[in-house]
């Protein structure tokens, strides 16, 4: 599998340009914002988001990218990284990417308040520079995320989530945001209304894809930097577990539901349902979608004309389709 430096080689001076823009955009007067914001910057993850940006604005115009394609890529990041401070405030998680969430640093009040103000400092990039139309999307996608979270919480509750409500959760808290970086770059590059639409269907396939991943980590046998069955502790029902309740006799049924809704700390309990939705073909299953949604990113994908920026768009979706992180 290519690093992620190799796939972002046709794109490379565009993010550093990109880098050094968004660090000036965080900036602020308010001494305590200005060290949480430096806190947030230095510890950044892979920008795989931008890069969506980035490749879909290449493939649609192959001109020289323009600052309304620096400004989506830096609204992308303004927002997904309010949306990660917020998650970790909603998980209690006390670590983000190795290091201390910011909750864990300053407390769950100053957390959210950094959150709605990087939040607020998206849309006003939008609105400060009549990017109408990017404002839109992103708007979308903020909606999407929030329902999609609450939707997950008010199922995590009541523990009675269907395949069906399985997909809009995860089309709505995850997919939305990555088919947003693919439709902000195409909208950018003076895309079509049509050309918009493909892509951002093709990034919402990638980022379900994607979480789809994410949830067969919670099964897995490596460290990938979630401990194995913390979804199940929390609670959260995942397409493999789902699949093994629909799979099951009764008292199998209520045993996984027990077991989830009582005896979700103890980690033999938690140990014996993971085995419980191998043996039943869980995991199998969730392979199968995955794999489903990933082949159908791609073949949109090859319909696309040949350029440098298609074959990377291609391998940035094999990187994180595929990744072991």
């Amino acid at each position: 599998m290519k690093t992620i430096e190799e796939i972002k080689l046709p794109i490379k001076n565009e993010m550093e340009l990109f880098e050094k823009k968004f660090s000036n955009l965080m900036i602020s007067k308010v001494p305590l914002l200005n060290r949480i914001t430096h806190y947030v910057v230095n510890r950044k993850g892979k920008q795989m988001r931008p890069m969506f940006v980035f490749l879909s604005a290449k493939i649609v115009s192959d001109e020289i990218v323009g600052e309304k394609v620096f400004r989506a890529a830096s609204i992308i990041e303004l927002i997904h990284t309010a949306t990660l401070i917020h998650d970790d405030v909603v998980d209690s998680s006390n670590m983000r990417r190795g290091f201390f969430s910011l909750n864990a640093l300053w407390k769950n009040k100053i957390a959210v308040l950094v959150g709605d103000f990087l939040l607020s400092k998206g849309m006003l990039l939008c609105i400060d520079n009549d990017d109408f139309d990017l404002l839109k999307i992103i708007s979308n996608s903020v909606k999407d995320m929030s329902q999609g979270e609450l939707l997950q919480i008010e199922k995590t509750r009541r523990l009675d989530i269907d395949e069906k409500t399985y997909f809009e959760i995860i089309t709505k808290k995850t997919a939305s945001l990555i088919a947003s970086c693919c439709a902000l770059g195409a909208a950018a590059s003076n895309g079509s209304k049509d050309k918009i639409d493909y892509f951002r269907k093709l990034g919402e396939k990638v980022g379900i894809a994607f979480q789809l991943k994410d949830d067969l980590f919670d099964y897995g046998n490596k460290k990938i930097g979630k401990p194995i069955g913390v979804d199940l502790k929390e609670k959260k029902l995942t397409l493999p577990i789902i699949f093994a309740i629909n799979k099951s006799s009764i008292p199998k049924k209520r045993w996984l539901i027990n077991s989830i809704k009582n005896h979700n700390k103890d980690n033999k309990v938690i140990k014996d349902v993971i085995n419980y939705v191998k043996e039943v073909g869980g995991i199998e299953y969730t392979h199968s979608k995955l794999r489903f949604f990933h082949q159908s990113a791609l073949s949109d994908i090859k319909e696309l004309d040949e350029s440098v920026y298609k074959e990377s768009l291609e391998k940035l979706v094999n990187y994180v389709i595929e990744r072991e992180f």
